[in-house]
């Protein structure tokens, strides 16, 4: 039987002070939950499609993948905070506390914001935008779950990241 469970986040955003742009997802998944950080489930294609698009080797570990992306000068969170979800499933998110996006816009030097998936984008517009003001671009989702996108047309879409990095 699936219910609803009131989850936080449990692990802190990854940035510095040198990020460029900022990377949204909704909120982590089981799998994401279980590893303690971002895009933790093995089907998730954001690692490989940003080692792609930024010509460098996949990282692994959770220490390969935040040295990544200080290195791209990528900062990732997510919109939430806190919320009810069953297992992993977005479009059952329910009664969310948003993430203080504003707390790591103030402390770099982001030039761009982007959503991980539509939900990420609506849920930052909603809950996030009146309080940052700082616009959002849509991109398609990394996950498992959007199987209509190849990781080729993942890649071109989010090739847009690079013209900030």
């Amino acid at each position: 039987m699936n219910t609803y469970e009131h989850v936080s986040h449990t692990f802190d955003p990854v940035f510095d002070k040198n990020a460029k742009i900022l990377i949204l997802g909704t909120f982590p998944s089981i799998k994401s939950r279980e590893q303690h950080f971002y895009y933790g489930h093995p089907q998730n294609r954001f690692w490989k499609l940003l080692a792609l698009l930024l010509n460098d080797s996949c990282p692994l570990t959770i220490t390969e993948k935040k040295d990544f992306l200080h290195k791209h000068k990528i900062a990732v969170w997510d919109v939430i905070e806190s919320c009810d979800i069953i297992g992993s499933s977005d479009s059952s998110i329910k009664n969310v506390i948003p993430a203080d996006i504003n707390s790591v816009l103030q402390q770099t030097d982001i030039h761009a914001i982007f959503a991980n998936g539509t939900k990420a984008y609506d849920l930052y517009q909603k809950y996030a935008f009146p309080q940052t003001q700082f616009p959002i671009t849509r991109l398609p989702s990394t996950s498992p779950a959007n199987a209509a996108f190849s990781l080729e047309k993942l890649q071109d879409n989010w090739k847009v990241i690079l013209q900030f990095l």
